[in-house]
């Protein structure tokens, strides 16, 4: 019996998501929550073998949920999203992600994307395959390229783009104004970038925050 725990911010999605997958009689859904610090929170209690989670959930999104369960547990993750951003899918990857499906490729890719993951084997769509690749180089040659963002790197970058000055930011993060510009500045020479307006181009491009 595989036990399945769904995360996502949309009640419909996630009854028909529960729906699908308790039609197969060998899967049981132990948690359905939406947000990602009650799917932490829950993973930790139910121990499922697989968490569905979706990219965009409030509060701690589907990249540091999914770090925070892998710290802990061995539980399989499949990112079911609208998001088709090739950094987003690196940075998934980088997390322990081991399945990334699309909603809209649902009806032909989930349950076969379930399945693997049961038998810990990865599924990727043909754009996360890619994705897959190019950070399989990248490891192979500088370790602070794109992607390599750290968890507090991005809530600065996230911050910095919804229009945060430094000290803003420090005070929202309990930290110093030293520690954010640190964060910014290698979050910057990671990416490339030389400035603000970038780094909120980035943000957007990589759904850290609404355009």
């Amino acid at each position: 019996m595989q036990r399945i725990l769904i995360a996502d911010d949309h009640l419909v999605v996630r009854r028909g998501l529960r729906a699908i997958l308790e039609a197969q009689a060998e899967w049981e859904i132990v948690a359905e929550v939406g947000n990602g610090q009650d799917a932490v929170d829950e993973a930790i209690r139910t121990k499922p073998d697989i968490a569905i989670l979706d990219f965009s959930l409030p509060g701690l999104d589907g990249l540091e949920a999914t770090r925070r369960i892998r710290q802990t547990l061995r539980t399989e993750i499949l990112i079911f999203t609208m998001h088709e951003s090739e950094q987003i899918i690196r940075e998934l990857l980088r997390a322990g992600v081991k399945g990334y499906i699309l909603k809209t490729d649902a009806d032909t890719h989930l349950l076969a994307a379930v399945s693997a993951l049961s038998e810990h084997r990865p599924y990727l769509t043909w754009r996360a395959s890619e994705a897959l690749l190019e950070t399989l180089k990248d490891a192979s040659s500088d370790p602070s390229v794109e992607g390599s963002l750290t968890a507090r790197e991005r809530e600065v970058v996230k911050l910095i783009a919804e229009g945060l000055s430094n000290k803003k930011v420090a005070i929202h993060l309990d930290v110093s104004v030293k520690t954010v510009e640190s964060h910014r500045a290698t979050a910057m020479r990671k990416l490339g970038m030389s400035s603000t307006a970038e780094l909120v181009r980035y943000a957007v491009r990589n759904h850290m925050i609404m355009p």
